[in-house]
C-alpha cells in the first residue's frame, strides 16, 4: 500500500463518525504574538486528547478477523498508545501496549483506562520499540506501528484535508516531527490538494532525527525534552522517503521556547498543548521572519500534559516574563525590619507570595538576617523599581533564579 491523495481520502471516509472532525479556528492573540495569520487545528479534542485516533483507527479496521482474534500490540511514549487502546476496545479486539518508563503517568494511566495491558521499558522509544517486538514475536501479535506504517499515515493525513476544507486561504503548515508519520500524510494530502502550500516541520532541538536522517549524518538525539511525543531516534524508512519528497523544511526548536509555546495555548487560547503539540507554535515564536505575514495552520496535535508540569511550565514562564521575582534581602537584624520591607513592597504594587526569614548564614554579620522574598511584578521595569527602592532603603539585594536553594 502506497500513501495518496486517494489512500486518504479514502481514510477520511473510513473514520467519519467514529473519530471527531475537529475544528481549524482562527487564533488572533498567537497572530499578534507571532505575526503570522494562524489558525489553529485542535486535535486536542480528541477522545484521547490527540490526533493519533486516526491513523489508528484506520490501522486497526484494515485488519483480518483472524488477525484481530490474535491481538496487536503497539509501543508509544502515549499517545498512540492511547488510540490503540481506545479503538481496539472498541473494536474488540486485544491491546498489548508498551511505553518508555519516564512516560507521564496521566498518559500511561488513560492507556490502562481503555483497557489495553500496559508495559513499561526502557528509557526512549527505541527502548520500548525493542521490547515491543520482543513480545509481539513471542506471543504472535499483530504489530501496530506509530508512524511507519501506510495506513497509519493516510489516516494522519486527513487532518489536512479538514484544513484545507475550513481553511482554503491557508500558505503553510506547520507541523510536529517525531517519526514522520503526522507530516508524511499531511504533506502528500496537502501538496495534491493547494499547489504552492508550504509544509514545514519542527523536531526537538535535543533529538533531531529526521534532519540527521534527510542529511544522511549521524546526530546526537537524547535528553529530558518537554516534547517527549515527539522524542524519536530513529525515523520510519517509508516517512523518510515522503518526507523527503514533499516537505519544504524542518525547523528545530529548543526547550524554552517549547515551554512558552505551551504557556501561550494555555493563557492565550485557553486550552491545554503538550510540548509536542504546542511544537509548531514554538517554530513561529523561534523564527518570526520565516513566517511573518503568512496565513499559517498549526496542528495542535495532543493536549496530554501533567497538571503538575504544567503548573510548573506556567510558573516559569511569569518569571521569564519578569512577572514573578524572587530576591535575596540582607539587612540589619532589628525588630519591625520584616514589617518595613513588606510596607516598601506593598507600596510600590508588588504583591508577595512567600517570605523565608533567616538568621543563621555563616555569611552574614552575626547581627544581620536574611529574607528571601517571591512577589508579583507588573514587568520587568517594575520589578526594577523595586530593587531600587530597596537598595535606597539601605539594604542589600541580589535576584534569585527561580528553584535556587533558600537554605
Amino acid at each position: 500500500m502506497q500513501v495518496s491523495l486517494e489512500t486518504i481520502t479514502q481514510a477520511a471516509a473510513l473514520i467519519h463518525g467514529a473519530v471527531m472532525r475537529t475544528p481549524c479556528l482562527p487564533a488572533p492573540k498567537l497572530s499578534l504574538l507571532t505575526g503570522a495569520d494562524i489558525f489553529v487545528k485542535y486535535e486536542n479534542l480528541q477522545v484521547t486528547n490527540a490526533f493519533k485516533e486516526r491513523g489508528a483507527l484506520v490501522k486497526l479496521s484494515s485488519l483480518a478477523d483472524s488477525e484481530r482474534e490474535r491481538g496487536v500490540i503497539a509501543m508509544s511514549a502515549g499517545n498512540h498508545a492511547q488510540a490503540v487502546a481506545y479503538h481496539a476496545a472498541r473494536l474488540g479486539i486485544p491491546a498489548t501496549i508498551v511505553m518508555p518508563e519516564p512516560t507521564p503517568f496521566v498518559k500511561v494511566a488513560a492507556t490502562r483506562g481503555y483497557g489495553a495491558r500496559v508495559v513499561l521499558a526502557g528509557e526512549v522509544l527505541a527502548d520500548a520499540q525493542a521490547e515491543a517486538e520482543r513480545i509481539a514475536n513471542e506471543e504472535n501479535l499483530v504489530w501496530v506501528h506509530p508512524y511507519d506504517d501506510a495506513a497509519i499515515i493516510s489516516g494522519q493525513g486527513t487532518i489536512a484535508l479538514e484544513m484545507l476544507e475550513d481553511q482554503p486561504d491557508l500558505d503553510c503548515l506547520v507541523v510536529p516531527v517525531g517519526g514522520g508519520g503526522l507530516i508524511s500524510g499531511m504533506a502528500v494530502a496537502a501538496k495534491a490538494r493547494k499547489h504552492g502550500i508550504e509544509v514545514i516541520g519542527v523536531e526537538a532541538a535535543l533529538y533531531p532525527s529526521m534532519i540527521g536522517a534527510l542529511r544522511g549524518e549521524a546526530v546526537t538525539c537524547g535528553g529530558a525534552t518537554l516534547a517527549e511525543g515527539i522524542a524519536v531516534k530513529n525515523v520510519g524508512r517509508l516517512t523518510l522517503e515522503i518526507v523527503r519528497e514533499t516537505v519544504d523544511d524542518i525547523l528545530l526548536v529548543d526547550e524554552a521556547t517549547l515551554e512558552r509555546a505551551v504557556n501561550a495555548y494555555l493563557t492565550r487560547q485557553k486550552t491545554m498543548a503538550e510540548g509536542a503539540g504546542a511544537a509548531g507554535l514554538a517554530a513561529l515564536l523561534a523564527y518570526p521572519e520565516r513566517f511573518a505575514g503568512k496565513r499559517v495552520g498549526l496542528v495542535l496535535c495532543g493536549g496530554n500534559i501533567d497538571p503538575r508540569l504544567l503548573s510548573s511550565i506556567m510558573v516559569r514562564e511569569l518569571a521569564r516574563e519578569g512577572r514573578l521575582l524572587s530576591i535575596r534581602i540582607t539587612t540589619a537584624d532589628r525588630p519591625g525590619i520584616l514589617g518595613e520591607i513588606s510596607t516598601l513592597i506593598g507600596r510600590l504594587g508588588g504583591n508577595i507570595l512567600e517570605v523565608s526569614h533567616h538568621r543563621l548564614f555563616l555569611n552574614v554579620p552575626a547581627k544581620g538576617t536574611t529574607l528571601d522574598v517571591t512577589m508579583e511584578t507588573h514587568d520587568p521595569d517594575h520589578a526594577g523599581r523595586i530593587l531600587s527602592a530597596l537598595e535606597q532603603a539601605g539594604h542589600s539585594v541580589r535576584t534569585l533564579d527561580l528553584g535556587e536553594s533558600r537554605i
